[in-house]
């Protein structure tokens, strides 16, 4: 266990202290744990947000053209329930369906999984008009060189994604993996919209994602434990990713559990009954000091591979905003810092990750090649 308690200080010295204004040198050879994963993979998350409005089809061929081994969708429901692809179903921010007067009347109040949010939601369009929407950028103050983009880009049906990854792999002719987020499912559910067979059904309809590899991934319990009922062994390719937010938050499926309980080993051990691996928050894996800096290691990697389980922590950003403190410069809090970002990926790298969510691919494959 001593191995993975690192101090901020030693993992500065471990990526070579340089100043961020230069690429960090290579990790050395210390003792640090080791993927139980047979390679480490890059996840474009929601793509190459950074880069593209997250959750279009732009985004997802600049994260396969930079070097992601899996691209995320997150999906959620239409009114005639359709799987389409965005982070929530409130699409207030990600579109531009404020500006349609004929869609006006549609904006309501809602609460979902104990959250009351205002806005547009995706269950309240049939598809024939969820088209008639473009996205936005959804971050504009900090990436306002994708605002340059709104406008441009249709909301992208699961279908259609499934459809573009797969001509992507088969031109550049290497296998790309799908990683599905199931949205609010027990939402969906109360509402007449579940998604969980609908996602296996896309699935088993296309000749790729019959064998591509693909992790279905939610941050809710019920619906990974169906799901690990249902494709039994019959679904090689098809693992299953149990989401974790903040230690003190529970599944919106089980307010009697927190997250913090399920990272514990006893908690791990139950998981690994029904899952291959956890996605908890980076901070859960080295958390950050009252000044913003890393902190010494947490356990959470070690004794998830002692249950069997891989580690795919989320997310890796490049803005200055979203960096530990170690690894910021002198850019402003909306910058965007290369050589921090990769630094700050090959210090979560030395503790064992087996794969990460990263909004800039291309910075992902540089950290993991060097490392």
């Amino acid at each position: 266990m001593k191995a993975l308690v690192l101090s901020s200080s030693a993992l500065v010295l471990l990526l070579g202290a340089l100043p961020m204004s230069t690429p960090a040198a290579p990790v050395p050879a210390v003792a640090p744990a080791a993927p139980i994963a047979a390679r480490v993979l890059v996840i474009g998350h929601r793509g190459a947000s950074a880069l593209r409005p997250e959750h279009t089809l732009a985004s997802y061929a600049v994260a396969i053209a930079d070097g992601a081994d899996f691209v995320e969708p997150d999906l959620v429901s239409t009114k005639d329930g359709v799987l389409v692809v965005r982070h929530e179903n409130e699409i207030g921010g990600t579109t531009d369906v404020a500006s349609h007067p004929e869609f006006a009347a549609r904006r309501t109040t809602k609460v979902v999984d104990g959250e009351t949010i205002t806005g547009w939601f995706t269950e309240d369009f049939i598809l024939a008009e969820l088209k008639t929407l473009r996205a936005r950028e959804r971050l504009a103050d900090i990436r306002k060189a994708n605002t340059a983009y709104d406008g441009q880009f249709t909301v992208p049906t699961f279908e259609e994604m499934i459809e573009f990854v797969a001509a992507e792999a088969s031109a550049r002719h290497r296998v790309i993996g799908l990683i599905p987020e199931i949205k609010h499912a027990t939402y969906f559910h109360g509402i007449g919209l579940p998604m969980e067979d609908k996602l296996l059904a896309m699935l088993a309809a296309h000749a790729y994602t019959r064998t591509a590899p693909v992790e279905i991934q939610s941050f809710e319990v019920g619906n990974l434990r169906y799901l690990h009922g249902k494709l039994g062994k019959s679904h090689p390719n098809i693992r299953l990713l149990q989401l974790m937010d903040a230690p003190d938050k529970h599944p919106a499926d089980d307010a009697s559990l927190t997250y913090g309980a399920m990272m514990t080993p006893a908690g791990l051990k139950t998981v690994a009954a029904y899952a291959d691996a956890i996605g908890p928050s980076t901070r859960s894996i080295i958390p950050l000091t009252k000044d913003g800096r890393l902190a010494p290691v947490a356990p959470l990697v070690h004794d998830a591979h002692a249950a069997g389980l891989e580690v795919h922590p989320y997310t890796f950003r490049p803005e200055n905003h979203f960096l530990a403190a170690d690894f910021r410069d002198a850019g402003g809090d909306a910058a965007r810092n290369e050589a921090g970002s990769v630094a700050e990926i090959r210090a979560y790298l030395a503790t064992g990750i087996d794969a990460f969510f990263t909004d800039d691919p291309a910075l992902g494959r540089k950290a993991l090649d060097a490392h």
